[in-house]
């Protein structure tokens, strides 16, 4: 397929259950974790500023070379996976990881039991010509059946049918977590991407902070935010409680802060593309060192050159061509906590990316929805 002939992106239309999710009479509600979500946005930024920290740093370079961190998915994984389709598009799983150790626990990471979560998770599908891209969400309380797999040191673990989709990190980390991202699309990932919130945080900061505009005031203790409706320029942290929160606006729910999570990417995205970091050197540095501390790759990515080649294939495109949606899903009727795939809108979704094609609008409508659509917008 031609640059000329790939079909713009479709922006969805959210309509239908998009009020708060019922629970089965009788249940209660869990109590809300307090704990900090971990961000996928980071890897956009992260994108970004390495395609400058390989140019022109000399010694340097070797420095933010040591700092990426990988993992070999194609060894754990080895050929049991969809057909590697070479048709100019890409599809990276991309992953926020809040692990409960180091600087993480100090950002309110919970106990230090040693375990890592992905409670954000985004299939991002670059078609051919690398000026488009789809970004499919996937929420963490998705009940999936999770295949057997085989994690990066070689242990093998157990299928398990009706598992919280986030439970194939806690389980196998990010080989078990591609493989069930591969089970659940039928689409071989090209890429593997993973952000901690505490290299998020930082990296805002080093950029000077992000514009958005809320058009509703947002308070949430858990989070430790509180913004008024307006104008704001937000710190790390700050950004670090916005796209974490799930009740400071709108039902409290997960759908509403993808909702958050992806308006605020866009923010980022618009943001990064604009900064001119070039003309310092050491601010240019010091995003570069932040970037490549902040993420893990797959082994395709583990150098600087390799992961500033990847970055550079991402930079021409602008928030405008990037078509952001949810994963199809309705609430489960037995516990409104977790919600269940919607199998025939999914697939809608699904085939439209294994043939590079936008995402039909008729695969948007009537899913379960967040409530805080257009409560933030870029600055």
């Amino acid at each position: 397929m031609s640059a000329e002939s790939t079909p713009e992106p479709g922006t969805p239309e959210h309509s239908g259950t998009s009020g708060p999710r019922h629970r089965a009479k009788g249940q209660r509600r869990k109590p809300r974790s307090k704990r900090h979500k971990a961000l996928v946005v980071t890897a956009w930024a992260a994108a970004g500023v390495v395609v400058l920290g390989g140019t022109g740093l000399g010694y340097m370079y070797f420095t933010l070379n040591g700092n990426i961190k990988s993992v070999d998915i194609n060894q754990a994984l080895g050929t049991d996976r969809p057909l590697d389709v070479d048709n100019g598009s890409q599809d990276i799983l991309v992953l926020g990881s809040d692990t409960r150790s180091g600087s993480n626990k100090k950002l309110g990471g919970g106990t230090d039991d040693g375990s890592a979560r992905s409670d954000t998770a985004m299939v991002v599908h670059v078609y051919e010509g690398h000026k488009k891209a789809s970004v499919v969400s996937i929420p963490r309380d998705t009940l999936v059946d999770r295949p057997e797999c085989t994690d990066a040191e070689g242990d093998t673990h157990e299928a398990d049918d009706g598992a919280m989709f986030n439970s194939a990190y806690t389980t196998g980390g990010a080989a078990c977590a591609v493989k069930t991202v591969e089970s659940m699309t039928g689409i071989r990932m090209d890429h593997y991407v993973e952000v901690d919130f505490s290299g998020f945080q930082k990296l805002i900061d080093e950029l000077g902070g992000v514009e958005v505009t809320t058009t509703k005031d947002i308070k949430d203790p858990d989070s430790h935010l509180d913004l008024k409706a307006g104008e704001h320029r937000l710190t790390g942290k700050q950004a670090l409680g916005l796209v974490r929160t799930r009740h400071g606006v709108g039902d409290g729910s997960d759908l509403g802060r993808i909702q958050l999570q992806q308006a605020f990417i866009k923010a980022l995205v618009n943001q990064v593309k604009e900064i001119g970091v070039l003309t310092s050197p050491k601010k240019l540095y010091d995003l570069a060192d932040t970037a490549t501390n902040a993420v893990t790759t797959d082994s395709d990515l583990d150098s600087l050159r390799d992961l500033a080649s990847f970055a550079g294939g991402l930079k021409g495109i602008s928030s405008s061509k990037m078509n952001m949606v949810t994963m199809p899903v309705q609430y489960d009727p037995a516990d409104g906590n977790r919600v269940l795939v919607d199998k025939t809108k999914a697939e809608l979704v699904w085939d439209a990316l294994k043939n590079d094609r936008a995402i039909p609008r008729a695969a948007t409508k009537g899913n379960a929805t967040g409530d805080a659509k257009g409560v933030v917008s870029g600055g």
